[in-house]
Formats: structure tokens, C-alpha cells, sequence
């Protein structure tokens, strides 16, 4: 049993890197359906198989939620790696640049351009 733990951790560490990529670039729907149907697809019903119709007990329900995460791992690999990077750069520096362009105008025109009510002058 222990075999079968030390690859589920080490492929659960694979899966959470590349779904941290995933989130980080904005994929989470995408991320979200991977993961929902590598589990519920290929995940429980592997285990299932496994555990109760090969008789292989718990086991086969950890070999079945393997089996759920090597197809994770194997789907937002192919994601990653063919993930055009220049490109995704760009579009988080120049949304970055702009969000803070647009915060610094409105702060200098609140600072220039403001006016000070009358009411409050008398």
C-alpha cells in the first residue's frame, strides 16, 4: 500500500503545480472542468472497478484516484506546453500597466482638477 501512496503524492504534487499555472493565467473554468472530469469521468468509476468488481479493495479506490490524477496531470501538461508564454506575459504586464495608468490619472485628477465647494469656504 505504501507503493501506491508515495505515487499518489507525487503525482498530486505534479497535478497542483500545474493547476496553480492554470489559476495563475486565468484558466480556472478550464482547470475546474479538467479536474471535474478527470475524477468523476475516469476517477471514481476506476476505482469503483478496481475496488469492488476486480476485488482489489482499497487499493484499487487509491489506484482509481490515480488514475483521476495522471489524467489531470496529463491534460494541463498539454495545456502548459503548448501555452504561447510571450504572448501571456504580455497580456498580464500591459492589463497591469493600464490598471495602475488609470488609478494614477484619477488620483491626479483629484488632486488638479478637484474643487473645493463653496459652502465650505464661507
Amino acid at each position: 500500500m505504501m507503493p501506491i501512496l508515495a505515487l499518489s503524492s507525487f503525482v498530486d504534487a505534479l497535478q497542483s503545480v500545474l493547476s496553480g499555472t492554470a489559476r495563475g493565467c486565468g484558466w480556472q473554468k478550464i482547470g475546474a472542468l479538467i479536474n471535474l472530469g478527470s475524477y468523476y469521468v475516469v476517477g471514481i468509476p476506476l476505482a469503483v472497478i478496481f475496488a469492488f468488481v476486480l476485488s482489489i479493495g482499497g487499493k484499487g479506490l487509491w489506484l482509481g484516484i490515480i488514475c483521476a490524477l495522471v489524467v489531470q496531470v496529463i491534460c494541463l501538461l498539454i495545456i502548459t506546453l503548448r501555452t504561447d508564454w510571450e504572448e501571456e506575459f504580455c497580456d498580464a504586464f500591459f492589463s497591469k500597466f493600464l490598471s495602475y495608468y488609470h488609478q494614477a490619472k484619477k488620483a491626479t485628477d483629484r488632486v488638479y482638477h478637484s474643487r473645493i465647494p463653496e459652502n465650505i469656504l464661507s
